[in-house]
């Protein structure tokens, strides 16, 4: 089997885009298998995207000084965490759950499915870094600006992996899952 990496693919292997092709993407709304809960998943997706840019666009605007570090500091450990403990409970949901449900239905695809559980081991990696700097920066912002500052400008790098990474990984699983959701009828 031919391992793919989040970090050396763009977009999903030619075998993998097998029922991509017969419901593109720019047909699922119309689809009458796209149901509320597809639609959900993908809400759910949109809100990851928005709050990885929203903390990336953040950490760029501190480190530039256009932001406030205390207002840095408040919306990081709101915002960050929302993004942190909520892709972390989807993408548990996922593994556990979700993906497993997928597989009898269409097991030509268990491999991407695979694929996608790999990505989530990655993204615990990538959040585990960007906790702990961002910890780090929340806790420095009390006791030593300056430090707190250089922390969120190496922040910075954080936030950026996991907006690149959310766009590579979320836009991959739609374009393996929804297809097979909406050939197979399920969640409908």
């Amino acid at each position: 089997m031919t391992q793919y990496s989040i970090h050396t693919r763009s977009g999903l292997p030619d075998e993998w885009q097998l029922l991509l092709r017969a419901h593109p993407r720019d047909s699922w709304p119309d689809h009458p298998n796209f149901a509320r809960s597809i639609r959900n998943w993908m809400g759910a997706h949109q809100m990851f995207r928005d709050l990885g840019a929203l903390t990336e666009d953040d950490t760029r605007s501190v480190a530039a000084g256009e932001m406030e570090l205390a207002r840095f500091a408040g919306r990081l450990s709101h915002f960050g965490g929302l993004l942190v403990a909520n892709l972390h409970g989807h993408h548990g949901w996922e593994d556990r759950s979700f993906f497993p449900e997928l597989s009898p239905a269409d097991p030509r695809f268990d491999a991407g499915l695979e694929t996608l559980e790999s990505d989530h081991l990655v993204l615990d990696e990538t959040l585990e870094r960007f906790t702990r700097r961002a910890n780090r920066v929340v806790q420095l912002a009390q006791l030593d600006e300056a430090q707190s500052l250089e922390e969120a400008r190496h922040l910075q790098d954080d936030a950026a992996a996991i907006t690149r990474f959310l766009a590579r990984h979320l836009a991959d699983e739609e374009d393996l899952v929804v297809p097979i959701l909406l050939h197979h009828g399920l969640r409908s």
